[in-house]
């Protein structure tokens, strides 16, 4: 017995013997009323608002890396890192009928996907000039305690890498802001140095990325076989900026493992700035 039923429980006890021992004769007397308990009305659980596109957040790096949406948004005339371009609804329900959870591997592909693929239409670039550049789509879907009362949202932000673990304030609105110079990516030395760092162009910087050449294969071929893949289109490329086209430089940059199992099947030609 819940302590709630124990204390009615006692009280109706308590007026039962007290009309027992009142000494009353009247035989019109009403009888002591009776007592149950109030019924608890339940709240049901609350989904929270779902995002909208053109809303604005200041995301932290950190924050920008979560799949877990934690912030509210705010007004765009203030500064923010991020700005909301796509919002979808989650497929959470398996061709066997069950549910999935919404930061479930399959939940989170598709997320990834949507989000990827609509950020070059947003930014008015095609994908392979935006890998030019510092902007990036990041998705976030509901937490557990929203997904449960029936949240199944994601939501697809563009934020642009200022430099390592720091975001760009972005201005009001970023559509058609693809080719801004100011997002494009950039270096303080040249790659494969201990001082290289991406940073956006407009930061100080010493070296610019110009192209980038597709490395065919499920798997990441040997530094060799990709370095002689890009040895001429970057050669070509650099030629192309170069003042003499006699005396120019150029450096590779190979992907690593991790960033080939994050999707990165290209290489980046760089040129002093």
């Amino acid at each position: 017995m819940s302590m709630l039923r124990a204390l009615v429980a006692a009280l109706a006890l308590t007026l039962a013997l007290a009309g027992c021992t009142s000494g009353s004769s009247d035989p019109d007397a009403d009888p002591s009323p009776s007592t149950s308990p109030t019924p608890t009305e339940t709240t049901p659980p609350d989904p929270g608002p779902r995002p909208k596109v053109g809303e604005c957040h200041a995301l932290s790096f950190r924050q920008a890396v979560s799949v877990i949406a934690n912030t509210a948004p705010i007004a765009c005339r203030k500064q923010h890192t991020a700005e909301t371009f796509l919002v979808g609804r989650l497929e959470l329900k398996t061709k066997a009928g069950k549910m999935r959870r919404v930061d479930s591997r399959a939940a989170q592909r598709q997320a990834r996907s949507a989000c990827t693929s609509r950020l070059s239409r947003h930014l008015g670039r095609t994908p392979r000039e935006l890998r030019l550049t510092m902007a990036q789509a990041v998705w976030f879907t509901p937490g557990p305690n929203r997904a449960e009362a029936g949240a199944d949202w994601f939501r697809c932000d563009v934020v642009v890498i200022a430099s390592e673990k720091k975001l760009l304030r972005l201005p009001r609105r970023t559509q058609g802001w693809g080719d801004a110079p100011t997002i494009a990516m950039c270096a303080t030395a040249a790659p494969g140095t201990a001082a290289f760092k991406r940073v956006t162009c407009g930061a100080k910087h010493s070296w610019v990325a110009v192209a980038t050449v597709d490395i065919p294969g499920a798997k990441l071929p040997k530094r060799e076989a990709i370095a002689d893949r890009m040895e001429s289109p970057c050669r070509d490329a650099a030629r192309a900026r170069a003042g003499d086209p006699l005396d120019f430089s150029w450096s590779q940059e190979i992907p690593t493992a991790d960033q080939w199992d994050a999707g990165r099947h290209y290489g980046i030609c760089w040129v002093p700035a």
